[in-house]
């Protein structure tokens, strides 16, 4: 389904790279939220509320949740579907979060990877998953860089979160759960190499290629070349239309990519269908409190291409994932 890798460069050159693969189209839009937003977490009078001390620029899967993004201060948020997520019950004790409005409450809160794992290590919050517009569960686990080249891995599973921290997990993807993709990938560093890696589009053998490909490729201090190098990984770890795996109807084709320059903090982001990428230089974004939320909606339009910077409008902004009423 989807596929996250970090690129260390030269320099303290960082960027993230991120598939998302989905059964469809995600109708997926750009929004910019500044600082000093009110929040709350989008399920019920019990959800958690903040105030976002940081702007950010996200992608939206169907405008009820954060998918994708970057914050001013270079922390990135890559949301992944996995299949074994199981966030437990609200019981009361803690306030609600809506698995739509996770990536974003990271995004809105901190600033590198050490202060979030920090601060969700003590679970501030129940994950509710409410079931997407498409009809498929919300099952996604977290995945989180910052511009040190640090990453964190988190995931529920039966109830409890579970959190991978290491500069050196520079790759996620979907099922089975990170410990034992990391079991799976140390099997294959000891046979594979390029002379044999797992070739199919699952999960597993999409872990091990991205780990083959982030660690051998060019290591450059320049923007440039960093962006086009993890451009080119995250394309070949893309899904083409119609490549699929026989009773594997959850194998789906890459819809768009995100490239993050968490150095420089430009966020670009390309549709399969586009004829090429667009980019936001947030250098170049108004992120004070008050300046609004704007959008750049993608939705049906692929021809938006290059510097999209000044291409935001005034919006209202999504409403998270909630239950159905």
């Amino acid at each position: 389904m989807c596929t996250r890798t970090v690129y260390l460069g030269l320099d303290d050159m960082v960027v993230t790279g991120r598939n998302m693969d989905w059964a469809e189209d995600l109708r997926t839009n750009l929004w910019l939220f500044p600082r000093g937003m009110p929040r709350d977490g989008g399920i019920d009078a019990h959800s958690i509320t903040w105030r976002s001390r940081f702007g950010s620029v996200v992608a939206a899967g169907y405008d009820v949740g954060t998918a994708d993004g970057i914050n001013e201060k270079g922390l990135v948020a890559n949301a992944l579907y996995l299949t074994d997520s199981d966030y437990g019950r609200p019981d009361g004790s803690k306030p609600t979060l809506s698995v739509g409005a996770w990536a974003q409450y990271v995004l809105d809160n901190y600033a590198t990877v050490e202060e979030t794992v920090t601060a969700l290590r003590s679970e501030p919050f129940i994950v509710v998953a409410p079931t997407l517009p498409d009809g498929r569960a919300a099952s996604v686990h977290l995945s989180i860089s910052d511009a040190s080249g640090d990453s964190a891995v988190f995931e529920y599973l039966r109830g409890v979160l579970t959190i991978h921290h290491d500069r050196a997990y520079q790759v996620m993807t979907n099922s089975p759960v990170f410990e034992e993709q990391l079991a799976l990938n140390s099997y294959w560093e000891q046979v594979g190499g390029m002379t044999m890696l797992p070739g199919t589009n699952r999960a597993a053998d999409r872990f091990v290629r991205a780990s083959f490909l982030i660690g051998a490729v060019t290591k450059t201090a320049d923007a440039r070349e960093a962006v086009a190098t993890s451009f080119a990984v995250m394309r070949a770890l893309g899904v083409p239309p119609g490549v699929a795996v026989e009773n594997q109807p959850s194998l789906f084709n890459t819809v768009w990519r995100t490239v993050a320059d968490q150095k420089n903090r430009v966020y670009y982001y390309e549709h399969v269908l586009s004829p090429g990428a667009l980019w936001v230089k947030l250098a170049d974004l108004d992120f004070k409190p008050g300046s609004g939320v704007r959008t750049l909606r993608l939705a049906h339009r692929y021809d938006v291409i290059g510097d999209a910077t000044a291409r935001f409008t005034r919006a209202r902004p999504f409403q998270f994932l909630a239950l159905a009423a």
